[in-house]
């Protein structure tokens, strides 16, 4: 017997924001088995079988837990190797230095390793490179300087893999580079002690999915595993490693990988680290930014991350990483409100350049599938969100340039299904790009000016041979109706948490109600009261919308029948439990 399947089924055929809106296919039996089987309501059966689960991968998947999804650290090449040389250094005393990216990500994996290294009693020097003037990864000059101040191994974290000049000076100075890294490294490696990369050209790894943190994380277990083959431990105590999964689960969330198998572990397990609240700067940061609820992946996302990001886009490039590893009360309120004012002029400069950015898209948008802007004066710092914004405004690819005369540093943001970085990488081979790098959904690159037409053409080109066709559906979860959205719904959604890159939240159609009333609320986002044939009242909001021509479409349609795309959530309010309705998109019913 075939299966019943329900393909695709188109739901709008173009909404407001010209957007055909498509019910995710699913197996209607399959649901209906997995529903019996697990006791659970259909709607989030469909939701977990469109998502790759199985019965037999429900438990693990509902329940993620590190016992069953951490691998074998010495599954990664390199990282034995590794994890001796550090035991070693660790046990003679010798002076081990971080050298991280200044991005959640490197400001993570700097503080998880250097918080490790002090549980065993041992202080790390810290190296956060300045973005404007050093730019991305290790350079010979850096590096120099941690020897002089006497380090003999450095660990560089989130860089590192591309760094091919930088890290044949530290091998000829005598310095014992480990990088610990996740982007995609090209045919030649750099000169290096030890290369923990899943995403190495020669790794047979599975795991190349996890972000840099999470190798940090797995570098800190193999070397506690042979630390304890030394009988170290036998007169000191373990380090408390699951103590650090906060960390693990705040980059991981913020580099954008894909939440599946160990990840999906790392940030379940580390959210709940991060609900108890014992790292004292995470405290410090959530207590600035008024997170007074159990923090989500939306709280580490769009709440944490952009003030630890701040800092190494428009201020100091070492204060996330000091304030994530730092035990001192009031110095780490002194980080964490500098970093929510380096947040808000961030929030300004972004501005800017985003409305320059939007302008020059928009003529873009119309024949190119990848956008490509470029401007002289753009502050390096903030085009990296401007890009992911882009992204989210046209749907499709987005890189911005910063042009600074002849030469510029850009930042790409991608979609599902056209790997961005390995599009840097080949038109760095093809002799279009000073340099590059990146991993699937996000990437950096450094680019002459006269090379950015031909740039263009080669990731347009590349996206119709690789990517998804520019004018794919948004996929909803199920249809409800406006009485539908209740706490009840966003808890049971809930148990598919963490949501992410690789298991979007769920996302449903509110069928039918008119729109009561639309305001703009809080700046820049947009409200609309929904109400339906029974009187039922919904306040739901479209953030970030206010000034756009969505937003302005959104104002129009008081006394307008709809159907409204978005995502069912919980919050509290005075103290009571409320749902919210998030709008993705919005159709004329």
């Amino acid at each position: 017997m075939e299966a019943a399947t329900v393909d695709n089924a188109c739901l709008v055929a173009s909404s407001l924001s010209g957007r055909r809106w498509s019910l995710r296919a699913h197996d209607a039996r399959a649901a209906q088995a997995l529903s019996r089987e697990l006791e659970l309501p259909e709607l989030l059966a469909r939701v977990l079988l469109s998502r790759g689960v199985t019965l037999e991968t429900a438990e693990r998947f509902l329940s993620p837990s590190l016992k069953a999804s951490l691998p074998d650290p010495s599954h990664l090449k390199d990282m034995d190797e590794a994890a001796e040389r550090i035991a070693g250094a660790l046990m003679q005393g010798e002076t081990i230095a971080i050298f991280g990216d200044y991005d959640v990500d490197g400001a993570t994996s700097s503080a998880l390793l250097r918080k490790y290294f002090h549980m065993l009693g041992r202080d790390a020097l810290l190296y956060i490179p300045d973005r404007m003037r050093e730019g991305y990864g290790p350079n010979e000059a850096a590096l120099m300087q941690l020897k002089e101040r006497g380090a003999s191994v450095v660990i560089t974290v989130d860089c590192g893999t591309q760094a091919h000049q930088a890290l044949a000076a530290a091998h000829a100075a005598g310095l014992d580079v480990i990088v610990v890294d996740h982007h995609i490294g090209a045919s030649q490696r750099p000169q290096a002690f030890a290369i923990i990369n899943p995403n190495r050209l020669d790794e047979t790894s599975p795991h190349r999915h996890l972000a840099a943190v999470g190798v940090a994380f797995l570098l800190a277990v193999a070397v506690t595993r042979q630390l304890r083959r030394h009988s170290w431990f036998a007169t000191r105590p373990e380090p408390e490693l699951l103590t650090l999964l906060d960390l693990a689960a705040l980059g991981t969330v913020c580099d954008v990988v894909a939440l599946t198998g160990v990840n999906r572990a790392l940030v379940a397990q580390g959210l709940k680290v991060m609900a108890g609240r014992a790292n004292c700067g995470l405290r410090a940061l959530m207590d600035v930014a008024r997170v007074d609820e159990p923090p989500g992946t939306y709280h580490a996302g769009f709440i944490l991350g952009p003030r630890i990001n701040a800092g190494g886009r428009v201020g100091k490039a070492d204060y996330g990483a000091l304030l994530l590893s730092g035990a001192d009360e009031a110095e780490m309120l002194t980080l964490a409100r500098a970093l929510d004012g380096y947040n808000e002029e961030r929030k300004a400069i972004e501005a800017m350049v985003l409305e320059e950015a939007l302008a020059m898209a928009e003529a873009q948008a119309v024949g190119a599938p990848v956008l490509l802007v470029a401007k002289a004066g753009w502050h390096p710092g903030v085009i990296g969100i401007v890009a992911g914004r882009l992204k989210e405004r046209f749907h499709r690819p987005a890189a911005v340039v910063a042009l600074d005369g002849a030469t510029g540093k850009a930042s790409a943001r991608s979609v599902a299904g056209f790997d961005f970085g390995a599009a840097v990488l080949a038109a760095v081979e093809a002799g279009l790009l000073v340099s590059g790098g990146g991993h699937a959904m996000a990437a950096g690159f450094t680019a002459e000016a006269a090379c950015l037409p031909a740039l263009h053409t080669l990731l347009c080109e590349r996206f119709a041979r690789h990517g998804v066709a520019a004018s794919a559906p948004m996929h909803v979860d199920g249809v409800i109706a406006l009485s539908g959205v209740t706490v009840e719904l966003a808890q049971l959604l809930g148990k598919a948490a963490p949501f992410g890159q690789g298991n979007p939240e769920p996302r449903l159609m509110i069928h039918r109600a008119s729109v009561a009333a639309a305001d703009c609320v809080g700046g820049n986002h947009i409200r609309l009261i929904l109400i339906d044939e029974n009187r039922v009242r919904l306040p739901v909001m479209a953030y970030r919308a206010a000034g756009t021509a969505f937003g302005e479409a959104l104002q129009r349609l008081c006394g307008r029948q709809v159907h409204a795309a978005g995502h069912v959530r919980a919050r509290m309010w005075q103290g009571t439990e409320q749902a919210a309705f998030t709008l993705d998109d919005i159709a004329l019913a």
